[in-house]
Parts: C-alpha cells; structure tokens; sequence
C-alpha cells in the first residue's frame, strides 16, 4: 500500500486500501508474486462465489453536560435493554492494558509481551460513572439522558469526550459519516454500545459528505453491536470504508458490516469494512466475532474486508464474498493473533504480509495464524511482502481453494485439515448461509487451544474437555 504522505488526515481512509497484495510488485513495491507476474489468475478449478445484565444507570455528571432531566419511561421504541448478545453477561473489562508508547523515531512500541491479551465474544462493558444515551426519538437539543436522548450518533459523538464514557444507542436508523477523536484510558474506556445487538443502523446519509462510516481516531475506545449497511448510498460520496480505527488498545466487536463499496468502481482508491491502521501509530487493536459481507465487486483487488495495517487480534469473526481479502495484514501489521475465523468466498481468505512501511522496517512477523476455516476462496492462505521466520500456522481447515497455502522462508503448516467443512447450510449465494457446523463436521475438536478465544462467535464457551473447534463457531 502506498504510503501517501501528502494526503491530509482526513483523507488519509481513502489512501488506506489503495493497493492490495495482488499488485505489490507493480503498484506497492512489495514482494512477489504468489503465481507470477499476474496473482489474479484463476487457477484451475477456481470458483468462489460470489442472561444478559441491564445498562448501568449512573447519573451523567452535570458537569460533563447540561442538567439532567428526571428520568422517565422512555419512549416505546426506544429500548435501552441489552438485547441480543446470547447468555453470557457483560462483564467488566479484562486485565487493563498499558497505554502506547512511541520510541524516538516515532515508531510505536509494542507491549512487553507479543502477545494480546485475550478477548472472547463477550461484551465487556463495566459501569462507567459517564452515560449518554441515543434514539430516533430523541433530539440533539436534549441532555442526553435515558429520559431525554439525543437523536443522532454525530451529537453524541461530541458529547462523549471523557475517559469512561459509555454511549447507549437504541434501535434505529441512524446517518453515518461520524468522526470520533476522544481517548479513554486502560482503566476507563469509551464505549459505543448498539443496545440491540444489530438493533442500531448505521446507513449512508441522504448525502454523504464522507466515504466512511465511522471514523475513530481515539485510543481505548470500543465500538461494539451495530450493523453498518452500506448497500443503499445516497448522493454525494460512496462509502468505501465501514468501521475504521487508527488509534491504539480499540475494540471493534459483534458488528455486522456489510455491502460496503459492493456498488464502487475498482480503482486504487480501495476500501474496507473493518480496518485498524498503524498510521496514526496504533496498536494492538482487537477485531472481534464480527460479521462482515458482501464487500467491495467482485475479485476488485482494492476492497478489503478486514484490514490490519498494525499489532493486535482477530478472533471469532465470520467473513463472506470479499472482492480482494476477506482478512488482510499489511503496512506495519506484525505480533498478529488470527484465530477462529470462518472465511469463504473471497479472492484471498487470508493475507500475512509487510511492506510499504510507516514506522517499522521489519516486516511481518509473529503473527498466528491457526483454527481459521478457509473455504471456496481464489487463494486460502498466501504470504506476501516481508515476512519472518516467526509466523506460525497451524490447525486449519483449509479445503476447496484455488491455491490452498503459499507460504515463505521455507516455513510450512502444521495440523492442516482438509476435508469439506460440512457447514449446516452453506450456499455461496444465499443472503444469510448458516455457518454452524454440522455434527458431523471435522473442524470439530480438531482446534488448538493455545490464543483460542473463550467463547464462539455466539458466546458460547469453547469447551476444552471435548475439544476446541475450528472456526468461528463451537459446535
């Protein structure tokens, strides 16, 4: 990808994908080429296709806001229950993490420990002694309360600008294009909750004046539940990002992003549906048990669906019919766990590789890649730019790709399963294919228990005594 340094920041999204792995060498300067000079040909055979706690009530503080007003029923329509986020609780947070540090030529440091703390399915939202809340019954005039909400995430988004600070949003449609900048700290995050999981719509305003859904550049900040629908823009600018993040320590998890830049020319612009960047110099951002498809036209090496240009994980998350990458590392990505990902019907399903660098020379290493399904993809597993001896891959499925996996420095994969994932009702084209397993599935127990997430996409536990699975759901 290049690095267009002349670009001011808010533009900076629209460079982000510009240049995929499958054009380094011509486009990028990245390494070489996985089937010679052209990636894009299809190798014979090649056919992808296209109980639950209540929300704290801790009075928002006058001093962050107008007055309250005394609480009342809500509106009808406008819920505040969690709903929708299965029978595991949201708990508080895990173990806090030390903030970002940057070494003198500005380059991000990483954690003692290469590796990332451990994230499952849950959402983790503790008591925060900040709450604002959002419906489409409200109004941006209001004090944000649970008695008088805001109406759109834009006015909540400039409300919310203090270390432990949650923001509940209701059922709804709501306009996207928002820009979030406020950090919490590893003790106090923000977070942005859909209190129905999928229940709060983020879709293109009647005229975008972004090419994003929503853009945070804040540190600790979790984005958690929404469904991001791009697939009915209006005039102005085409969305061809979804959620992106270019801060350190964020959470971006249990979304469902979707039909984002499927309507877009393919050109160097590029887009993602989810992407954690290191450009703004973050790290270890975490990409968990979301839902992500129909992105970008198909085969459009440009479009992403995943994009991981920094350190962090990628865990429990199910991708479907990418045009490029359904999971994409690049840039400075290096210290990656991708773990229990169900990814089918795309270009690449998965992508480890380094190059056209921001801060860091090294290139990729020490990222795991194990207990992914990768099915019916032009390419399962393929390394490109530079990589290290360090990246490890084991105990995937890894069954009905034009190429299976293509990997460097004479490193090989371990515990491959390659065998028809047996999906409870897979089809390439349908709206909503079932993913589950089937009984009878041999992605089951055949998983590694080493940086698998706790519970499944769903949050339901991984069960060690009788294996833990491949992919993102538990049978």
């Amino acid at each position: 990808m290049k690095k267009l340094t002349t670009f001011a920041t808010d533009v900076r999204l629209n460079a982000l994908i510009a240049c995929s792995a499958a054009v380094l060498l011509t486009a990028c300067g990245g390494g070489q080429s996985d089937t010679g000079a052209d990636q894009q040909v299809q190798s014979a055979g090649y056919s992808y296709n296209s109980g639950v706690v209540a929300s704290p009530e801790v009075a928002t503080s006058a001093a962050e806001t107008t007055p309250a007003v005394a609480d009342a029923a809500p509106a009808a329509d406008a819920s505040f229950d969690l709903a929708g986020y299965g029978a595991h609780p949201l708990t508080a947070d895990a173990e806090p993490q030390a903030a970002p540090t940057f070494a003198a030529d500005g380059s991000p440091k990483l954690l003692a420990s290469a590796v990332a703390i451990d994230v499952t399915a849950a959402a983790t939202i503790p008591a925060t002694n900040i709450n604002y809340y959002v419906a489409p019954t409200g109004s941006d005039s209001a004090a944000g309360t649970k008695a008088a909400p805001f109406k759109t995430l834009k006015r909540a988004a400039q409300a919310a600008t203090k270390a432990g600070t949650t923001v509940w949003i209701a059922p709804g449609t709501y306009a996207g294009g928002i820009k979030t900048t406020a950090s919490g700290t590893a003790g106090a995050r923000i977070y942005f909750v859909s209190t129905t999981k999928w229940g709060a719509k983020i879709v293109p305003p009647a005229s975008s004046s972004t090419d994003y859904a929503w853009d945070n550049r804040g540190n600790y900040v979790s984005i958690i539940g929404f469904d991001v629908d791009g697939s009915k823009p209006g005039s102005g600018k085409l969305w061809l990002h979804g959620l992106y993040s270019g801060g350190s320590y964020d959470m971006i998890q249990e979304n469902h992003v979707h039909h984002i830049a499927n309507k877009a020319a393919c050109t160097s612009a590029g887009g993602s549906a989810i992407g954690v960047d290191s450009y703004y110099k973050g790290v270890k951002d975490d990409i968990v048990a979301n839902t992500v498809n129909d992105i970008g036209p198909k085969a459009c090496k440009f479009i992403q669906g995943i994009y991981v240009s920094t350190s962090g994980t990628v865990k429990n998350n199910l991708v479907y019919r990418v045009g490029e990458a359904a999971i994409h590392l690049w840039h400075d990505a290096t210290n990656v766990i991708i773990t229990n990902n169900t990814v089918t019907d795309s270009h690449y399903g998965i992508i480890v590789g380094g190059g056209d660098f921001y801060f860091t020379s090294g290139g990729n290493n020490n990222t795991i890649v194990a207990n992914n399904i990768l099915y019916n993809n032009g390419i399962g597993i393929s390394e490109q730019g530079k990589t290290g001896t360090g990246n490890r891959y084991t105990n995937n499925l890894v069954y009905k790709n034009g190429t299976a996996i293509s990997l460097r420095n004479g490193l090989t994969a371990t515990g491959t399963v390659s065998s028809e994932p047996l999906f409870v009702g897979y089809s390439s084209t349908a709206a909503t294919p079932n993913f589950h397993l089937s009984a009878s599935s041999p992605a089951i127990g055949r998983g590694t228990a080493t940086n698998a997430p706790a519970t499944d996409i769903d949050g339901k536990a991984r069960n060690a005594s009788v294996g833990f699975d491949i992919g993102a759901y538990q049978h």
